[in-house]
Parts: C-alpha cells; structure tokens; sequence
C-alpha cells in the first residue's frame, strides 16, 4: 500500500526569503500519493489535517546557517505551552494530533536557510541556492523509495499508526 503525504509550507512570499516553504512547494514535481498545503503558519486545526495522511512533511524557512544550506529531521511530538495557539511548531501540531485523534503520522521538517526576511518578493542569492539543494535531496529521497518513510530509520512505527484509546 502507497503512503499518502502531506507537504506544509510554512511561510510568506511577500518577506522575501520567507517564502522558501512556499517556493519548495510551487517547484516540486507532481507527484501521486503527495498532497501539498500553503499555510502562512501552523494552527490548531492543522491537527485534523495531518491525522488523515501516514506521513507529513513540514518545510519552513530558518534565520539560521545550516551546513548544507538545510536540514531534514524527524519531528516528534511535543507539549506545549504558550500564550496563543495561533502559531504553532510542528511538533506541538503532531502532539495535537496524537491527542485528538489518537494517531501520529511518520512526520519530518524541512528547514531551509534563509538570510533576508525583509519585506519583498523575491528570495536571496543564497535561499535560491539552498532551496536547489533541498529540492534535490528530496527528489533523492522520493525515488529511492518504495513504500518506506524517507529516512528508512527504524521510527517506532507501531506508536505511530494508531494508539489505543484506553
């Protein structure tokens, strides 16, 4: 059986670089099995979202130098606390969705290096470059598969797919 995903991305094209979970989003390929969502940010409802899909994908933009201009991690989930709900990491997201409806997708973020965040259209010099590189590190990691998640790690999956109301 074929996972359906689901790829987040986070961010705002109008802040320059960002947009640069919109723009991974706007240049991957059509894929089947792969379903994309556009948010400015994560909210509360995103939980009923990714509760329908065995993988999610959150991409978002970092003001932070990554070594290979990104970083593909897992993401578990994760209480917590603030003082609104109207933002969100993907973290608190999967631990909404475990929650609520008692499943937690296999999920990953996608962090990709951004340096302007300014108010403009168009990414930098350097995001466009990262932006390549994390585009082809998942192509990479779409064709190498068949049927596993993306890392292929041992990902306590027995948790993952259901959890027993008790």
């Amino acid at each position: 059986m074929d996972k359906r995903t689901l790829i987040i991305g986070i961010g705002n094209s109008s802040r320059g670089d960002d947009g640069l979970g919109w723009k991974f989003l706007d240049e991957l390929p059509a894929r089947g099995g792969v379903d994309l969502e556009y948010r400015y940010q994560l909210q509360v409802e995103d939980a009923a979202l990714i509760s329908s899909y065995d993988e999610v994908i959150f991409v978002d933009a970092i003001a932070r130098a990554l070594p290979e201009g990104f970083a593909f991690s897992p993401c578990e989930p994760k209480q917590t606390s603030s003082f609104t709900t109207h933002r969100l990491e993907p973290g608190a997201v999967l631990w909404l969705c475990r929650e609520l409806y008692r499943v937690i997708p296999d999920a990953y973020v996608m962090a990709i290096e951004g340096v302007d965040f300014q108010l403009g259209q168009s990414l930098s010099t350097v995001a466009e470059r990262n932006l390549t590189s994390a585009k082809k590190f998942m192509e990479q990691q779409f064709s190498s598969r068949e049927g596993e998640n993306l890392l292929s790690c041992e990902y306590n999956s027995d948790e993952r797919k259901s959890i027993k109301q008790e």
